[in-house]
């Protein structure tokens, strides 16, 4: 048993000697563990994000199990360094590398304890906390101590020496308005509290917490639709080209069945809108549709989110959880980015598609499953399989209704339509009226490539909703705000000078001369914009209304330019 009262710290040369700087490779190192130099100010902001995104008490939590990992290292570190001292010293080992560290000066006021019989009782005081110095200009004095990456680092660094649980709490902190910090230590079982201090040291079960509410919202979501979702599902009335017909046709008739459906097509031409139509034309429309993004779930969660876990599955499953296939039972599931599936995810979900069953993680009983699915990717899943990046034989199990949606580039006829339902959409949702969209503005949509499809074409109307003022029709340059863009479709000025009513009408190879010649000078956008400004002007002989026809502004628009170039000289 050793007992000291206002113990001296021994000298730290031995801890010092371990810490060794090699720039060569950009390491530092602490004995044998690799170490980090970082700024007090960094931690600072990490323990603000944390207290505002996560909750004090769960920061708290965080930072105690930080301090605490960090804790067991330097035991770990301090058993090696000092294999021979006495007892005391070799412990003392902990609080000298806290200020070795920089993290703050301890002084021993007690010290007892008995490594054979797993006594231990200890008090110290903390100075020049560096938690207190980073909390207090946030957050001001506190109303409970704040020293929780010290605290956790104290009971890690003890319950490693020990070798049972010890658990050290502040009894006074600086944070609070104290002249210091004063902490006590002894074992867990000691404290009449200690169910409720050591939940700060236990894994935070908020990724569970966080998919049961992801699972609420959802559930939420199928059983109320809003307006807007509502208008949605009339996508599959919109359009009257002959590639979107066959795609309407070929939908009905899979509706019909519960034929596995695999959508393709690029980016944004409304493949989700597509499987709701199916399901929404089907006999399950009465059940659950739930739409999945393979895309944005980690690979090591997406059995789990698809298929559901069993408690204890894996560490931090603390409940069961029913997976997205269970949820969309006697409905319809939609897989998007299918093709982002882990191998593991793959081969079960290929037993779904053919014996109608799955298991959970961590479970051994087979669950019945009533689910049909309708896959999509934007990229070919033929090409994935000769590239061994996805499953053959799930792909021909998916491949069996397959249906292209087509880019809306090939069916032109259908933009105006889809101008007028996104009209009314963004109408109803921002609570103004426009008249249209401008004939020129107009003749830009229907000539423009639309790299981004149906959803590039609906984030324009949205726009030119919000920039038009109420009962005005959308302007061009509100769908296409920059004339630096390639397509843009306004006028430009060709080799000869002269304006032109479209890019279209330069050939090819003037046309790259010409973006070659502007972009080897000194290229400005906001002096290419003066210059078209000037050269309308020129040509309409000073008519403000003739130029702006001729940009393809309003007088209004066009009258703000020419003010903002004669405030600039």
């Amino acid at each position: 048993m050793s007992e000291v009262k206002a113990l001296q710290l021994p000298e730290m040369g031995d801890l010092v000697s371990q810490i060794q700087f090699d720039t060569d490779h950009g390491k530092i190192w602490m004995n044998e563990q690799r170490m980090l130099l970082i700024h007090s100010a960094v931690m600072g902001s990490l323990r603000k994000e944390l207290i505002d995104t996560l909750g004090k008490e769960r920061a708290k939590g965080f930072l105690m199990r930080f301090g605490y990992q960090s804790g067991l290292k330097d035991a770990e570190t301090a058993c090696k360094v000092r294999p021979n001292l006495s007892q005391d010293e070799a412990f003392l080992a902990g609080p000298q590398l806290h200020a070795l560290k920089g993290m703050v000066k301890v002084e021993p006021v007690t010290l007892e304890f008995d490594l054979e019989q797993g006594k231990f009782a200890a008090e110290f005081n903390w100075r020049d906390s560096y938690e207190v110095e980073i909390h207090i200009p946030e957050y001001g004095l506190s109303d409970e101590p704040i020293c929780w990456e010290l605290i956790g680092y104290a009971s890690g660094y003890t319950t490693y020496y020990m070798g049972k649980k010890m658990i050290f709490r502040e009894t006074q902190c600086a944070g609070m308005g104290h002249d210091h910090c004063h902490i006590v230590g002894k074992p867990a079982e000691e404290w009449p509290d200690r169910e409720e201090l050591e939940r700060y040291l236990l894994p935070d079960p908020i990724i569970e917490q966080l998919f049961a509410l992801q699972a609420e919202v959802s559930t939420l979501k199928e059983s109320f639709r809003s307006p807007e979702e509502e208008e949605d599902l009339l996508f599959n009335s919109v359009g009257q080209s002959g590639a979107f017909k066959n795609v309407c046709q070929l939908i009905r008739k899979a509706s019909k069945s519960k034929v596995t459906v695999l959508l393709q097509g690029e980016t944004g031409v409304g493949k989700e809108i597509v499987a709701r139509g199916l399901h929404q034309s089907s006999d399950r429309a009465d059940k659950p549709f739930v739409a999945v993004n393979c895309a944005c779930i980690p690979p090591d969660l997406i059995e789990a989110e698809l298929f559901g876990v069993e408690k204890g599955a894996y560490t931090g499953a603390s409940q069961d959880r029913v997976g997205k296939f269970e949820r969309a039972h006697g409905g319809t599931i939609f897989l998007d980015e299918v093709i982002e599936l882990s191998p593991r995810a793959q081969a079960t979900l290929l037993r779904v598609l053919q014996e109608g069953e799955l298991e959970r993680v961590g479970d051994t009983r087979t669950r019945r499953i009533d689910v049909r699915v309708v896959a999509a990717a934007n990229e070919d899943l033929e090409q994935a399989v000769n590239e061994g990046r996805f499953r053959a034989d799930l792909f021909y199990r998916l491949n069996v209704y397959p249906v292209h949606i087509p880019p809306l580039r090939q069916r032109i006829e259908d933009i105006p339509l889809l101008i007028e339902h996104f009209l009314q959409k963004y109408h109803a949702l921002y609570n103004k009226r426009t008249t249209g969209v401008t004939d020129k503005a107009m003749q830009a949509l229907m000539n423009y490539k639309w790299p981004g499809n149906i959803r590039e074409l609906e984030n324009m109307i949205e726009r030119g909703v919000i920039l038009a003022d109420n009962n005005q029709a959308i302007e061009l340059h509100s769908l296409f705000p920059s004339l630096a863009e390639p397509s843009h479709p306004l006028n430009v000025i060709n080799r000869s000078g002269m304006l032109t009513e479209s890019q279209d009408d330069i050939p090819p190879a003037d046309k790259t001369m010409l973006l070659d010649d502007m972009l080897n000078e000194e290229f400005s956008i906001e002096q290419l914009e003066n210059d078209l400004i000037r050269k309308a002007m020129d040509k309409a002989d000073g008519n403000v209304s003739q130029a702006a026809r001729l940009l393809g502004l309003t007088r209004p628009a066009l009258a703000y330019r020419l003010k903002k170039l004669d405030e600039a000289g």
